[in-house]
């Protein structure tokens, strides 16, 4: 009878909640004090992979608890298989025996069954040799009924539970990126909402661009590896397959990988982001617990990535608009508008960081005569030829904008005095070498230079310093190349 009322306070105590991680741990507590072990463990099953994992245990040596066991693998693997009982009276007679504290003499695995299914596996080890009489197993093998039912009912609960929330976030997803066009706003708020309504440690979106994926957001817990703003090749695997359209892809164990973005990372699920059957990139989540991700989260994330990918166009459609207002029609570069604002932005990041940067005002000689000689529209063409040539030859963080009329001017990001001077120089020389179709007469461009801090710490200042250069390029005969007088000149001569 005594045995009959332990096994009841123990189904009791078993059902008498919905949490997971609590049932878990209320089997393994049960196990342990009314059974008398010292190791108790509940392995679930990874139908997948067809692996069983150590979702909660106690007793266990540290770092055992990351292991997985096939099917047939060790005595809980033994007893997943078999679908039934597997006891080792000596681990160390028996060869089947997996080492998870060096405590334990003897081993008894019973799986946990739903219909006929393997969930998992209750593993109870001893520190004695034989620990487990017939009576006991018996007992363990009633109690596990008990546990398999707790524990498929958790699992339910948990499941309708987290769907609930990923409704919720998916239509508080759908509501809050529909407002936000600024992509970089977009992706910072896509990233946070979809960590805290999927509870995982971090999220990330990375971006196609060209042949490389960049990481243009993320959120969360973990200590990345990369910087914000990295990149890698977008043709390695598992992102080619990903990007090709084939679906999501599920790592359920990243422990001991080195390919990926944060230190912490055990798990991870990647949705590409697909609009208009153009691939866009790829939302990533990551978890610090191996196994954190079900095969039907992967439904609720396609629904979430198609929302995101959507935002994220409407945003490239956005910026695309916005971005026609900062260029010139004729020659297809940023104009001064574009110009205005960048300089200061230029200037507050060189103060900042205590960088340098450089402006080039550049001017094509005698631009009246030539289009007085031969007309507009071969002058118009020349605008747009010296314009390319000037794209081609900076750098892509650098910015080339038609300041006005014949007049460029150029931004320099991280560029001190004689490097933007070596800069406007190979400038010149490629203008005037340069064969200009329909124009019989060598075309030639003068350039002034001025620096931050050296020639200004202002726009005023620095534009000042760079035109009057320029003033002086012209005045010395033309294409040449001049730099600014110093800040301390400037004012003396004031």
């Amino acid at each position: 009878m005594n045995n009959i009322a332990v096994l009841y306070d123990a189904g009791q105590a078993v059902l008498s909640t919905f949490d997971l991680d609590e049932v878990l741990q209320r089997i393994l507590e049960i196990a342990r004090d009314y059974f008398h072990l010292r190791n108790v463990a509940i392995g679930l099953l990874d139908k997948k992979a067809q692996q069983l994992y150590i979702r909660s245990q106690i007793g266990w040596d540290e770092g055992q608890d990351r292991i997985r066991l096939a099917l047939g693998q060790g005595i809980t693997g033994a007893a997943a298989l078999k679908k039934q009982p597997v006891y080792a009276p000596d681990v160390s007679e028996d060869p089947r025996y997996v080492c998870a504290a060096k405590s334990t003499r003897s081993e008894l695995a019973i799986p946990l069954m739903v219909r006929d299914e393997v969930v998992g596996v209750l593993d109870c080890q001893s520190d004695h040799v034989d620990h487990f009489d017939p009576q006991t197993i018996d007992l363990l093998m009633l109690f596990s009924t008990h546990a398999s039912i707790a524990l498929q009912n958790a699992r339910l609960y948990s499941l309708e539970q987290q769907r609930a929330r990923q409704l919720q976030a998916i239509n508080a997803i759908a509501q809050q990126t529909t407002a936000v066009l600024e992509l970089e706003d977009l992706l910072a708020r896509v990233c946070e909402l979809i960590q805290s309504a999927f509870r995982v440690s971090h999220v990330s979106l990375f971006l196609r661009e060209d042949r490389d994926l960049v990481l243009r957001a993320h959120h969360g817990t973990l200590t990345p590896r990369i910087p914000q703003g990295g990149r890698f090749p977008a043709n390695t695997e598992p992102w080619a397959t990903i990007l090709a359209g084939n679906g999501g892809a599920t790592e359920t164990d990243m422990r001991g990988a080195s390919a990926k973005f944060f230190d912490e990372s055990a798990a991870r699920i990647c949705i590409p982001l697909v609009s208009f059957g153009q691939t866009l990139g790829i939302l990533a989540l990551d978890s610090a617990l191996p196994d954190a991700f079900r095969d039907g989260d992967l439904q609720s994330l396609e629904s979430v990535a198609d929302i995101c990918a959507t935002a994220i166009q409407n945003a490239h459609y956005v910026e695309r608009v916005k971005q026609l207002a900062y260029l010139d029609g004729l020659t297809g570069i940023f104009n001064r508008r574009h110009f205005e604002m960048r300089i200061l932005e230029e200037i507050e990041r060189a103060r900042r960081y205590n960088t340098a940067m450089a402006i080039i005002m550049a001017d094509i000689d005698h631009f009246k005569r030539l289009n007085d000689e031969f007309g507009h529209v071969l002058g118009d063409e020349v605008l747009r030829q010296v314009s390319s040539l000037f794209n081609k030859q900076v750098r892509r963080i650098d910015v080339v904008c038609r300041y006005g009329g014949e007049e460029f001017c150029i931004l320099l990001t991280q560029a001190n005095s004689e490097h933007a001077v070596s800069i406007a120089e190979k400038l010149r020389k490629m203008v005037a070498g340069w064969q200009f179709p329909g124009v019989p007469c060598t075309v030639t461009i003068s350039a002034g230079v001025a620096a931050f801090p050296q020639h200004g710490t202002t726009r005023d200042q620095l534009v000042k310093a760079a035109d009057a250069a320029l003033y002086a390029a012209k005045q010395a005969g033309r294409n040449q190349v001049c730099l600014g007088r110093e800040a301390h000149s400037q004012a003396a001569g004031s």
